[in-house]
């Protein structure tokens, strides 16, 4: 049974057919939602929450094409909506400060210069964050991210343009030495 046959069943209501579509995206919506979250338990609860959500709303989907990118947008929304109370509660930079330390306090080069990577990441506005992830973590081609964030591609190539050029100048700046 093809994808499209698949959303259709799940669409009258057979369980099966939306588990065997749920199967497909799971481990991709489970590091989408690490890389959000930081945390197993939280990436789980959220691909949970995701999948309940779909569940309720499959019926409203349009494209049974777009299934996945439909998923996954589900998914940002909710993980967007958790990284901002998880933010208020605990104020960003005590986290960012908090991960840098418990980083470099493992001594490895290469733990220090992802941290520096990801905070230069989190500097970034939230449509050149949310690209950049997508293209760089999770490995989704720029006509996969403009449908995941219902966009045109020029729009997704011109921000990811700028994302990579604020990128550069950020690092350019935290590997300068500091007098």
């Amino acid at each position: 049974m093809g994808n499209e046959s698949l959303v259709a069943a799940a669409k009258r209501g057979d369980d099966a057919a939306f588990y065997n579509l749920i199967s497909q995206h799971k481990e991709k919506m489970y590091r989408i939602a690490y890389s959000y979250l930081k945390n197993e338990t939280d990436a789980l609860e959220a691909v949970q929450e995701a999948t309940c959500r779909a569940y309720m709303k499959i019926h409203k989907l349009k494209e049974p094409d777009y299934f996945g990118s439909w998923l996954i947008r589900i998914l940002m929304n909710y993980c967007a909506d958790e990284v901002k109370k998880k933010a208020r509660r605990k104020g960003g930079q005590e986290a960012a400060a908090a991960a840098l330390e418990s980083h470099a306090a493992d001594g490895e080069a290469a733990l220090i210069e992802r941290v520096m990577l990801e905070s230069a990441v989190e500097q970034l506005d939230e449509n050149a964050r949310t690209v950049i992830q997508l293209k760089y973590y999770h490995d989704l081609t720029i006509t996969e991210i403009a449908r995941t964030l219902e966009k045109p591609e020029g729009t997704i190539k011109t921000w990811l343009h700028k994302a990579l050029g604020g990128l550069r100048q950020r690092l350019a700046k935290e590997g300068e030495p500091h007098e």
